[in-house]
This record gives structure tokens, sequence and C-alpha cells, in this order.
């Protein structure tokens, strides 16, 4: 049956494809590729010959008709981008759309993608993550990503060019605090090269050792500490009866006023209460 297969493809080393990725490429009909020339070394060196087709960022909407009308008639399409899994910061997630609009059977298959490899080389926290890709260009559109990810606990993940990697640390720094970060550089690559640090010393290594190639940034989340601490900064300099007062207004009952006091200041609620008889 005629179908879309979106095709990962390694994201540095020519090994890294599945088995099953070159048998679907040797397969389909046609390739549309996000890069037809980088495409081309992939397929040479595994001895395979398809007609390409140019498929980018540019031209998405357009040629996202023009796949459908092929599969239409009856061929199969393989789907790839210059490196990893399209849809995940390249072309695919306009096509993919598309499909499901036109009722057009697609196959999403699995394979190489720099985040997960980039996460675990970290050693941050796994269990959950914010994959946030490329941030925006301008310094206001920056803000509005940073200032809803600030406060989280997960592990954040951002890709970067080389010669945007000083500036774009350097506003991390700023949004952020000096937290750790693991910066992996050209994964899978010859030149592969992981650096866990804290920003400020990442700022000065690469200011040092001019960035190249491809970069994943890996920030570590807030941690518990600095939750903890930034709550009791909130109400260190209240009393007791002020603290009850602050939940009140915040919407609280009394009762859970009184039991949130306790937790955050670590005091039986007995001892609490007294402070709330005149409240």
């Amino acid at each position: 049956m005629a179908k879309l297969y979106l095709v990962p493809t390694p994201i540095g080393n020519l090994k890294d494809i599945t088995l099953r990725a070159i048998e679907t490429l040797k397969s389909v009909d046609v390739i549309a590729a996000e890069d037809t020339r980088q495409t081309l070394k992939l397929l040479n060196h595994y001895e395979i010959k398809k007609p390409l087709i140019s498929y980018h960022m540019h031209n998405e909407y357009g040629k996202s008709e023009d796949i459908i009308g092929i599969i239409n008639s009856g061929k199969s399409v393989a789907l790839v981008s210059d490196a990893g899994t399209p849809g995940i910061s390249d072309p695919g997630e306009i096509i993919v759309k598309r499909c499901i609009e036109e009722n057009v059977e697609f196959e999403v298959l699995p394979g190489a993608t720099a985040t997960t490899t980039a996460l675990v080389y970290s050693g941050f926290d796994t269990t959950k993550f914010i994959f946030r890709g490329f941030l925006p260009r301008e310094n206001k559109d920056r803000l509005k990503v940073v200032e809803d990810l600030k406060d989280r606990s997960e592990t954040i993940i951002f890709y970067e060019a080389p010669h945007r990697l000083l500036n774009t640390l350097d506003f991390l720094k700023e949004c952020f605090g000096d937290r750790r970060i693991s910066i992996c550089r050209e994964l899978t690559k010859l030149h592969e090269e992981v650096v866990r640090v804290n920003i400020s010393e990442a700022l000065v290594y690469f200011t040092s050792k001019q960035p190249k190639g491809e970069f994943v940034l890996v920030l570590e989340g807030k941690t518990k500490e600095e939750i903890e601490n930034e709550k009791k900064s909130e109400w260190e300099d209240l009393s007791i009866e002020e603290h009850i007062i602050k939940n009140i207004n915040a919407g609280m009952g009394k009762k859970d006023a009184i039991k949130a006091v306790a937790k955050e200041r670590k005091l039986p609620k007995s001892e609490v209460y007294k402070y709330s008889t005149s409240i």
C-alpha cells in the first residue's frame, strides 16, 4: 500500500541507521529530502538509488500537497531530514498534519535523535525533561520562552549553532542563573565532545576555544533546594501570625493556612494554632 514513511537518518556517524530504515529507503518509489545533496551522500554509502525531491522549511506547504498527490497516485514516499528524526526541529510536522487531515496513511520509524543522546550524556534527571529546540533569534521572543521555563524543575534541552553559542550561554546565565549545564558538541562524530560545567565556566571555556560544530545544550532544572529557599524567602521575615494571614489572603481557608504554615516552618500544627486564635 502506498504511504508516507518518516525515516530518521544518522546525526553524524553513518553507521547509526537501522536495518529497517535502510530497507524502507530501498523499497520506496521517491525520497523527499531536506537537502538532496546531503541525503545523496547517505544513499551512495548504502548503494541506494532513488528519485529525490526537495522538501525543506521554505517549501513545506506546497511540497506537502505534491507528496500527498504522489502517494494518492499509488507510490510510496520516504521523508528524511539532514540528520535525525523528521519533524523534530526539522521539516516534517506539516506533512504529518496534512496526512491526518487527508486520511493518508503514514508510518514513523524510530531512530537517531540528538535530544535523547545528549540528555543521557548530561547525567541530569531523565525522568522528566522539556525539549525546546532552537531559541528564537530576537531577545524579546527568547524572553517569552524562558519566562515559562525558569521555574521548572525538569531538565531543559536546547539546540544551538556555533556562531550563536556564546550569546545564548550569556542569555541563559542572565535568565536562569549560574546553573549546571551539559554541552554536547558534534554528537556521534569524530570530534564528539561533552562539557559538564556551570554556565559561567562554559562561557570561559568556549571563549578560549572557538565553538565549532552543532551543539545540544542540556540545562539542569530548578533544584528542590532552590525551590524551598525561594518559598522560605517569601515568609522568613514574617511572624507566624502574619504568615497565617498571608496564606488566608492568598485564598486559603484558616485551617489550610495553619496546616501550610506548620509544614513550611516545620512546626507542630498545635503550636501554629496558638497564633491563629485572634485572626
